[in-house]
């Protein structure tokens, strides 16, 4: 037996765990820059069941846990896509497929935010001027992603104030992120692009909240 046929039967196998063990998800493929849980990117709807890093399902999640290993039919998906529907709890949950390697079910991301990245324009010389977003062009709209806190403080004479540093994870984008890109998120908050990596994964940032 070759490896991809291999492959197809473990894949088909995850499927009929998830029957058992999941829920239905619907698979979002992402066309464009703007909102990829939009209907005209709706792939195909199948059970999917997530446990937190743990193929064996006998550890809970805990505090601050993004990665999660999803149980599905790998067959109909690839990295980058989205699963959007409902935990065996009723409650709402998204995540997008980081990785699928072979023989382990697929690496996926559950997602908090949803976010905008803009890009600002660049300042002209000899002229001082605060950050407009108004002027800022969009590099991504309306994608949900998972922004986690690094350091959350508060210190210094009010009103003036540290905000904390978090990281912000999106999959593979039609686009680049540079430093100095901006994050704004679904609760009103603003972040900088501190640093930005892309991998195999997707994009993993680290942000400093400005605002919100």
């Amino acid at each position: 037996m070759d490896g991809p046929t291999l492959q197809n039967l473990i894949s088909k196998g995850w499927g009929v765990a998830a029957r058992r063990l999941g829920t239905p998800f619907v698979v979002f493929r992402p066309r464009g820059i703007c909102k990829p849980l939009a209907t005209v990117n709706r792939v195909i709807k199948l059970n999917a069941a997530f446990n937190a890093e743990d193929e064996s399902f006998r550890r809970v999640a805990g505090y601050g846990d993004a990665v999660w290993w999803g149980v599905f039919d790998s067959l109909y998906t690839k990295p980058g896509d989205y699963l959007s529907g409902f935990d065996s709890c009723g409650n709402e949950a998204v995540y997008f497929i980081a990785a699928q390697r072979p023989l382990l079910p697929a690496q996926c991301v559950k997602t908090n935010r949803v976010v905008n990245v803009l890009r600002p324009p660049a300042p002209q010389a000899g002229v001082y001027g605060g950050m407009v977003l108004e002027a800022a062009v969009p590099i991504v709209e309306g994608w949900p992603a998972s922004v986690l806190t690094q350091i959350a403080r508060v210190s210094g004479a009010l009103p003036d104030s540290r905000f904390g540093n978090w990281t912000l994870l999106l999959p593979l984008l039609p686009a680049r992120i540079l430093a100095g890109d901006v994050v704004t998120d679904d609760i009103g908050r603003s972040f900088l692009v501190a640093s930005a990596e892309q991998s195999d994964l997707g994009w993993r940032m680290t942000i400093k909240q400005v605002a919100g």
